[in-house]
């Protein structure tokens, strides 16, 4: 980023790359860092954005050149003078052995942007810490699940299909922590993260 230059927005970027691709008949899904930092609200600022495509590199290519983006290597793609890079992932959207069939339609003055929900989210950064001990991840997912209502339950319930039992009750553990945590009511009700005074 140069120097006295305001950053690249990226929710606005986003929704200009899934709005130009699906323009030209490209399904593209957001998923990785990207997800967290519109979550987090820059919290965790990532350098790249990823996106879920079934299309060819070639079409893909094309359209994003109208947004002043070249291939750099592989699926690797960059501009000049730009704060992010992009990447793209094959589908379809998965986290571990499981296919993503709920996609998040996030709407911006932008324009749309089909993402990962939070819950998903979670699940994705989360999976990064139970199979590669990734706690940046760790971090990650607890900054989400701080910030906006995530489906604890579910996640549990995901968690022990993977025989991550522990490695989520330390995730929980962090999040009781979070005195800003947000969660849906039968997630209080069934797993409880304790109570804290309303912020004045």
């Amino acid at each position: 980023m140069k120097s006295g230059r305001k950053k690249e927005n990226i929710r606005k970027l986003a929704a200009q790359v899934c709005g130009r691709l699906n323009e030209n008949g490209i399904d593209a899904v957001l998923v990785g860092g990207a997800c967290v930092s519109i979550y987090t609200q820059n919290e965790y600022e990532s350098s790249d954005l990823d996106f879920v495509v079934e299309s060819g590199l070639k079409q893909i290519g094309k359209v994003l050149a109208g947004l002043g983006f070249s291939r750099k290597s592989g699926r690797h793609y960059e501009r000049s003078g730009g704060d992010y890079f992009i990447e793209f992932v094959a589908a379809p959207v998965s986290i571990g052995n499981e296919i993503v069939k709920n996609i998040k339609k996030l709407k911006t003055r932008f324009g749309v942007i089909k993402m990962l929900s939070p819950t998903d989210s979670v699940r994705d950064r989360l999976a990064a810490f139970f199979h590669w001990n990734d706690h940046q991840s760790l971090e990650q997912a607890v900054m989400i699940a701080r910030k906006v209502g995530v489906n604890l339950a579910g996640i549990g319930a995901w968690a022990k299909r993977e025989g991550k039992k522990k490695e989520f009750e330390v995730f929980v553990k962090k999040l009781r922590g979070a005195r800003r945590a947000t969660l849906v009511d039968d997630i209080k009700h069934s797993l409880p993260l304790g109570s804290h005074k309303a912020q004045r």
